[in-house]
C-alpha cells in the first residue's frame, strides 16, 4: 500500500536517487545497552514484538531481510528476544493496528502509514518521538525525506522505501500493435481502442479491494485539477464538483463504458490485476512500484523481459507531469516502551537502516530507497526506468488515501464501485463526496 503528502521538485530530489552519496553509519553497540541483571552472564529479559506486513509470497525476500535484521539486532542486545507478528498490509492499516492505537496497546513496533494515520495517532498520544533518536544515531540527514511521518516539527516513522505510481505496459503487445507509448489522453484511448479491437484486454484492473480501483482516478483527477487538489478539498478551496474534478470521473466512466478494463474486475482481488499483466494478457496496469516483485520474477511472470513503466499520459490540465510518489510506509514505534525496549529499539534501527539493506531492497526487490543511496549499481532495467520516470516528472503529489479524512475516503471507494458497476454517474458521485467533505472539514474545525 502506498501507499504520501510529498510536494517536492523531482527533478531535483528523485535524481539522487542515482547520483547523491552517503556514508554508512556506524553499527558499533551502544555502550549503554547492558541490560545485565548482576547475576554473571545472565540478563534480564527484553521483548519486543514487530508488527510487518511482509506476509504475501511475493514478500518473501523482504521477510528474510527483516528476519536478518532482527537476528543482528538480538545478537547486539544481551536477553532480547523479538517476536515477528506478520499482518496483511490492508487489515494492519485499516482494522489491528487502528484498534490496538485506540485501546493504547499497540506493538513496540509497527508498520505504520503516514499523513493522516500518523497525524492522528500522533494526536492520541501513542507514537514514539524519534526526532532525538535519529539525531543521536546520525540518520537525521540520510533520507530523502521525513515529510509524512512530521507533526509539528517532530518526527513519529523512519520510512523504508519509496513509491512511484504509473502506468506499467507491455512492450511487446504494443510493438506487435503498432502502438507508441501514449503522451496524451487521447492517443491513450486510441491505444485501448485499437487493442480490444485486437482482443486485447487494454488495462488490467481489479477491483474487488477499493483501494486498487482508487489509484488510476487518483492520477487523472490531479492532472484535470491540479496537483494541490488534496488540500483544496481539504480547505474547502476546491470541491469535488468542480467542473475539472468531475472531468477525470467522467474521463474515467469512458473507459468503463467501452469496456477496457479487465473484464469482471469487481468481482477479482488486487493479486488478480497483476496475474492478468504478467501472464501477458493485458497491454496495461496502472499500479505502483510495489509490485516490481511478482513482474520481475521469471517463474511468475512471462513479461519479465518486456515489461516497462510510463508516467501517465497529460489530459490537458494544471496537474500535467506530475506523478503520485514518495515515502509513505514506515516504521513507526509505541510510545509505551521501557528504557530497555528503548535500547533495543535504537539497535533495530542501526540495523535495519544501513545503505547496504537500502541496496539490497533495491536491487532485489526494486523498492526505490528511502536513504540517499551512492551506489546504484545492478539495478533492474525497468527499476532504472522507474527511477528515470521519476526524477523526470514535473513534480510529485500525495496519494488521496494519506490525507483524506477516513469517512471521504471510504465514501469514494464505495462510490468507485459502483461506478464501475454502473449504479451511479460521475455527477451524482461527486455531489456526494462533496457533501462528505464538507461534514469531514465541519467535524475536524471542531475538533481543534
Amino acid at each position: 500500500m502506498r501507499k504520501r503528502t510529498l510536494i517536492v521538485s523531482t527533478g531535483a530530489v528523485a535524481l539522487t536517487f542515482m547520483l547523491s552519496a552517503c556514508s554508512i553509519f556506524s553499527d558499533k553497540s551502544d555502550p549503554g545497552r547492558d541490560t545485565s541483571s548482576g547475576k554473571g552472564d545472565q540478563h534480564a529479559p527484553i521483548l519486543l514484538t514487530i508488527r510487518h506486513t511482509q506476509v504475501k509470497d511475493t514478500q518473501k525476500k523482504r521477510l528474510v531481510m527483516l528476519q536478518e535484521v532482527v537476528k543482528a539486532t538480538e545478537a547486539k542486545v544481551p536477553g532480547l528476544t523479538i517476536t515477528l507478528d506478520g499482518v496483511e498490509d490492508k487489515v494492519n492499516r485499516f482494522e489491528k493496528l487502528r484498534a490496538e492505537m485506540a485501546a493504547g496497546n499497540p506493538p513496540e513496533v509497527f508498520d505504520l502509514f503516514g499523513g493522516t494515520d500518523t497525524k492522528d495517532y500522533v494526536k492520541a498520544n501513542r507514537l514514539l518521538d524519534l526526532t532525538p533518536i535519529l539525531q543521536e544515531l546520525g540518520l537525521t540527514d540520510k533520507f530523502y525525506s521525513f515529510e509524512e511521518f512530521t507533526v509539528n516539527g517532530k518526527i513519529y516513522g523512519i520510512p523504508m522505501a519509496g513509491y512511484v505510481e504509473g502506468l506499467y505496459y507491455n512492450k511487446k503487445i504494443l510493438t506487435q500493435q503498432g502502438i507508441r507509448l501514449p503522451e496524451t489522453w487521447d492517443e491513450l484511448v486510441a491505444a485501448a481502442a485499437k487493442l480490444k479491437a485486437a482482443k486485447i484486454t487494454p488495462f488490467a484492473m481489479a477491483a474487488k479491494d477499493s483501494w486498487v480501483i482508487n489509484m488510476m482516478i487518483n492520477t487523472m483527477w490531479v492532472r484535470t485539477s491540479g496537483a494541490d487538489s488534496i488540500e483544496g478539498f481539504l480547505k474547502g478551496s476546491q470541491h469535488w464538483t468542480d467542473p475539472e474534478v468531475l472531468k477525470a470521473f467522467e474521463q474515467y466512466r469512458s473507459l468503463i463504458q467501452k469496456d477496457y478494463f479487465q473484464e469482471g474486475s469487481l468481482a477479482l482481488a488486487y493479486a488478480e490485476q497483476q496475474n492478468t499483466f504478467s501472464s501477458g494478457n493485458a497491454a496495461f496496469m496502472f499500479d505502483g512500484s510495489w509490485a516490481n516483485t511478482p513482474l520481475l520474477d521469471p517463474e511468475k511472470s512471462v513479461i519479465a523481459q518486456d515489461v516497462g513503466f510510463m508516467n501517465f499520459p497529460s489530459m490537458g490540465g494544471p496537474g500535467d507531469g506530475y506523478i503520485n510518489g514518495g515515502w509513505s510506509n514506515a516504521y513507526g514505534f509505541s510510545k509505551k516502551v521501557t528504557p530497555e525496549q528503548l535500547l533495543a529499539i535504537k539497535e533495530f534501527i542501526k540495523q535495519m537502516y544501513t545503505e547496504s539493506m537500502q541496496k539490497r531492497q533495491l536491487v532485489e526487490e526494486g523498492m526505490p530507497p528511502a536513504m540517499k543511496l551512492q551506489d546504484t549499481s545492478q539495478v533492474n532495467p525497468l527499476i532504472t526506468e522507474i527511477l528515470h520516470v521519476f526524477a523526470n516528472s514535473k513534480g510529485t503529489f500525495p496519494a488521496f488515501d494519506s490525507r483524506i479524512q477516513t469517512k471521504v475516503r471510504e465514501k469514494l471507494e464505495r462510490g468507485m464501485q459502483e461506478l464501475l458497476g454502473g449504479r451511479t454517474d460521475p455527477a451524482s458521485l461527486m455531489n456526494e463526496l462533496q457533501k462528505q467533505q464538507e461534514a469531514s472539514n465541519k467535524e475536524e474545525t471542531h475538533a481543534k
